[in-house]
Order: structure tokens, then sequence, then C-alpha cells
């Protein structure tokens, strides 16, 4: 991995979806010694709970199909 002029890095797509990361998630970067570590600013303590607010309203929006709310809340 390497860091951008921006100072941006990739998250791999495997770590974000084992770690419960979608797009339009609200992080934070935690200084934790002289460790860095990234996580969800979401008040929400599981990830059906994020899932379902990110997904509040979608339905009126022509949003997911079943298929694919089922794969994100079973990981499957």
């Amino acid at each position: 991995m390497r860091l951008n002029s921006k100072g941006q890095v990739t998250i791999p797509a495997e770590l974000r979806h084992k770690h419960g990361f979608f797009e339009g998630d609200e992080v934070d970067v935690v200084e934790d010694g002289v460790t860095l570590r990234i996580v969800h600013r979401s008040t929400a303590t599981t990830v059906g709970h994020r899932v379902v607010e990110r997904m509040r309203g979608a339905a009126a929006k022509g949003g997911p199909t079943t298929d694919e709310l089922m794969e994100l809340l079973r990981g499957e």
C-alpha cells in the first residue's frame, strides 16, 4: 500500500468487506501510540445497524435488490 500525494491510501476491498466498511461510511483515524487505526465514526455499534442507517429511505430511491441487501447483512 502506498500513500499518495494527498495523504490517501486505498483500503483493499477484502479488508473493507471483512470489517464492514462501505462507500460513504464516515471514519476516523485514531492515534494509538505509534499506530494509526481507522475506525467507524458512526454511533451504530454493529454492521447491521450501520447498514440500516445507510439504507434508510433507499427503497424510495430505487435502492438495492433483496439479494444485495441479504449479501450486505449476511456477508454472503
